[in-house]
């Protein structure tokens, strides 16, 4: 049988990383699981290893430290049996944006959005030079409802969608895979660590439907993946009239509303 690619997780310690690669150890992946907790990435690893007879390398890194987040770029770089990125590392935001610190802004930012994206830039010259691999990177349903009240997360959560959308539009006629995945709330950790109380919240999906259905996507190759929208057909809606905006956006001049008096 076939060698199957290796599979590099963020955010594997727990929730949807840690659910990932368990899935990904059934299908026969080895696995490089990348989080700050190293005793809780060695217990899951040796898990994976008795449960489903795969390599599982563990890589401790806070991808909000330069040094860190370079190990790992340099992984992805030269370790070529790697062909899977699964870019979930993230952080969430606790409470409403003047209540934010500088620091708690440049954690969130960084997390969410620089690391994801160095990440992703250290392993595509790569896949594409083969010809082959995917991306997949955890966005949010956030990133499209600011309605929801988390400004600063929201956004990068539309970045990560944005960002994805625009490799695949590069990347995916060189034989590369592009996956946003697009979750609403769902039952982890992220939000015990952001300070938020969920004992009472009954509209948050399971991490294991979650990462299934997401799979599901993954394998149906879908480029936005939404697992708690039940009407595909919305989702195409609203995409097909951001692409009828495009021609009305490429004009020489103001439209006329603005060319007007008050």
């Amino acid at each position: 049988m076939a060698t199957r690619s290796t599979v590099l997780i963020t955010g594997a310690s727990s929730g949807i990383g840690a659910t990932y690669a368990e899935r990904f150890a059934r299908r026969g992946h080895d696995l490089v699981l990348v989080a700050r907790d190293k005793a809780r990435l060695e217990a899951l690893s040796a898990r994976l290893r008795q449960e489903s007879s795969v390599v599982v390398d563990v890589l401790q890194a806070d991808l909000t430290q330069s040094s860190d987040l370079a190990a790992v770029e340099t992984r992805l770089r030269d370790d070529a049996k790697i062909e899977i990125l699964i870019n979930n590392a993230g952080v969430a935001q606790s409470g409403g944006f003047t209540e934010q610190t500088a620091g708690s802004i440049d954690r969130l930012v960084t997390l969410n959005t620089t690391a994801l994206t160095r990440l992703a830039a250290a392993i595509a010259p790569r896949l594409v030079k083969a010809g082959e691999g995917a991306i997949v990177n955890i966005g949010s349903v956030v990133g499209f409802a600011p309605e929801f009240g988390q400004s600063i997360y929201g956004a990068t959560k539309a970045f990560v969608l944005f960002l994805s959308q625009g490799l695949s539009l590069e990347l995916s006629p060189k034989g590369i895979y592009v996956q946003a995945v697009l979750p609403a709330g769902t039952r982890t950790e992220i939000w015990e660590r952001a300070g938020i109380d969920i004992s009472a919240r009954t509209d948050l999906m399971e991490v294991g439907e979650l990462v299934d259905a997401a799979l599901v996507g993954f394998d149906r190759r879908e480029l936005v993946t939404i697992p708690p929208l039940h009407d595909a057909a919305r989702w195409d809606a609203l995409d097909t009239a951001r692409q009828g905006l495009l021609s009305d956006l490429r004009q020489a001049h103001a439209a006329e509303r603005y060319r007007a008096g008050p």
